[in-house]
């Protein structure tokens, strides 16, 4: 009877280094990411000047041939997201993969999912910066309120979330296939389909003011497929690396 004090707290103490340690290595991996791209500064700037040609060459466009770019600006901002972020994926394991690290990551005594939580928080971040630096310009170019920023910011975070969380399991399906930069487009622009039709429409409603009522089941769409869609890329990491 006196011994089950002491082995509560050592599972516990257990359980709770298991997890920090999980932590850490996941972390590891995105500091890599991040000092691989402090280093070279290759997707990051690649995504931008991308994303900020998009938008430029559509409200230019846009503007001699549309007369309300209020109804274009929501597709515009997303097109603009998804083709950057599809840039930045389409590089996440290709430098891994040409220089050798993929297979020293898979060698690694690490959870497959840590290297795949890694990766998917690595790819957040850097789609996140570039869209720290497109929303203002964004604003601007459409003569957006500011007002509606704030809303707007949180709807790109959870259409960020899932393209990423999806976008790393492709990319690194795809990096396994001769036509790499060609396969990642064409295995998740449908995959998305449902993320970016919920994304328009809740920044069409924020920019239009609509009443939240009438959009909360595209925002259930959305969180839905973030949830599902990362869970899934979650449990099937682990069998697309080990091709």
């Amino acid at each position: 009877m006196k011994s089950l004090p002491d082995t509560v707290p050592t599972e516990q103490a257990a359980f709770t280094g298991g997890a920090s340690g999980y932590l850490r290595k996941v972390a590891a991996i995105v500091g890599k990411d991040i000092a691989t791209e402090i280093r070279t500064k290759e997707m990051i700037s690649a995504m931008f000047v991308f994303s900020l040609l998009i938008i430029f060459i559509f409200n230019f466009a846009f503007d001699l041939r549309a007369e309300n770019m209020q109804t274009l600006a929501p597709g515009v901002l997303w097109v603009a997201i998804a083709f950057a972020g599809m840039l930045g994926l389409s590089r996440s394991f290709i430098l891994e993969r040409d220089r050798g690290v993929l297979d020293g990551l898979l060698l690694a005594p690490v959870d497959r999912s840590a290297i795949y939580f890694g990766k998917m928080i690595g790819n957040v971040l850097f789609i996140s910066i570039v869209e720290i630096f497109i929303l203002p310009v964004f604003v601007v170019l459409f003569n957006q309120s500011l007002t509606s920023l704030p809303l707007l910011i949180g709807v790109v975070i959870l259409g960020t979330i899932g393209l990423a969380g999806v976008g790393t399991l492709f990319s690194a399906m795809a990096v396994h296939t001769r036509a790499r930069e060609v396969m990642l487009p064409i295995m998740l622009f449908p995959v998305i389909v449902p993320l970016m039709l919920a994304a328009v429409r809740l920044t069409v409603a924020i920019l239009d003011g609509t009443p939240f009522a009438d959009v909360s089941h595209w925002l259930a769409l959305l969180v839905a497929f973030d949830v599902i869609f990362v869970t899934a890329s979650y449990i099937l990491f682990d069998f697309v690396v080990e091709e």
